[in-house]
């Protein structure tokens, strides 16, 4: 094994503003032995994620480390167990970890997971981000039958799953919002939205009046900003707003990003905002992964993404997942 390189990602400097391929370094290493205790696992597929732009900077305010200089960065990935001693796995188990952005990953037994083969269709179903997705609707918005309901950032990874498990719920109308009429056509096409407003293409809460003329009752904001002041401003008394999401900071070249808010106005229809994280809900990933693989089978869901191929193209799938040139999860198969 020692005679084997594989290839890392590595950051070799912060950004400034836009990410740009000279941020990135594809390095080649040995590829490690594991010790006992520890895994061995040949990656197959890594995801990548709106959080990993705040990640390359050097002082984030979320919970999770900032990427290190000069060393691989890191995220959500599936592979195939290679050697494994002295733990309870085996050559050839389906494993998710987080040591993306690299096609060989060391890891301690404790940060693998093992899936049982065949829950879902397709290994990369695991990369999904339908349990934050998930968590929004049932504990955020609290989705009821009969609701309408606005998902803001409808077309990223989040949002295309939302609004399909907010029909799963029971919703009456799922109203989302995208950048593009191309995104908007799909939407209301392949994945259950009824409605959507267009950013760019007038005042979000004129076109979100006119899509809900009965006003929200709940809502997903994956953004912040000008959609979630206009979400507040149609939302229905009692309306339930979560917050999941903050792309208008995190895609915004680091810059902080404050949306003004009406307190009284929330305090007179009695609205409840709540900001929901995953890893407050981790047992939801379990749930997800059983509703996911029947959603797949029976036709109910379907999983929106976009592949890219080779650990070349890795910094490639970030930016353009930040430039929201695709619908859906962005993969890489390795």
């Amino acid at each position: 094994m020692t005679n084997r390189t594989h290839r890392e990602v590595h950051l070799v400097a912060r950004p400034t503003g836009p990410v740009t391929d000279d941020l990135f370094e594809i390095v080649e290493v040995p590829v490690p032995e594991p010790a006992e205790g520890q895994v061995l696992v040949r990656n197959t597929v890594m995801g990548v994620a709106a959080v990993m732009r705040t990640l390359m900077d050097e002082v984030t305010t979320v919970p999770m480390p900032s990427f290190g200089i000069g060393e691989p960065l890191y995220g959500s990935a599936i592979g195939e167990v290679v050697a494994a001693p002295g733990t309870d796995l085996k050559p050839g188990d389906l494993v998710e970890h987080h040591f993306g952005w690299r096609e060989y990953a060391l890891v301690d037994a404790a940060g693998v997971h093992r899936h049982e083969p065949g829950q879902l269709p397709d290994p990369a179903g695991y990369l999904s981000q339908g349990p934050t997705a998930l968590m929004g609707i049932d504990h955020g918005a609290e989705v009821r039958p009969g609701d309408t309901v606005f998902v803001t950032g409808a077309a990223g990874g989040v949002g295309s799953l939302a609004g399909q498990i907010a029909g799963l719920r029971g919703a009456a109308r799922v109203i989302g919002s995208t950048g593009s009429p191309e995104k908007a056509d799909r939407l209301r096409k392949e994945f259950g939205y009824d409605a959507v407003v267009l950013r760019g293409a007038g005042p979000i809460e004129e076109q979100l009046r006119a899509a809900a003329p009965e006003g929200v009752d709940a809502v997903f904001d994956n953004v912040g900003g000008e959609q979630l002041q206009a979400a507040i401003a149609v939302a229905n008394r009692g309306a339930r707003i979560a917050l999941v999401g903050a792309l208008a900071t995190q895609l915004s070249d680091g810059t902080a990003s404050a949306t003004p808010i009406d307190t009284l106005s929330l305090l007179s229809r009695s609205i409840t905002m709540r900001g929901v994280a995953l890893y407050d809900h981790l047992d939801l990933i379990p749930r997800w992964n059983e509703l996911f693989g029947q959603g797949l089978r029976d036709g109910t869901l379907t999983f929106p993404h976009a592949r890219l191929q080779g650990i070349a193209q890795a910094p490639r799938a970030l930016q353009e997942l930040i430039a929201g040139k695709h619908l859906g999860a962005v993969l890489v198969e390795l």
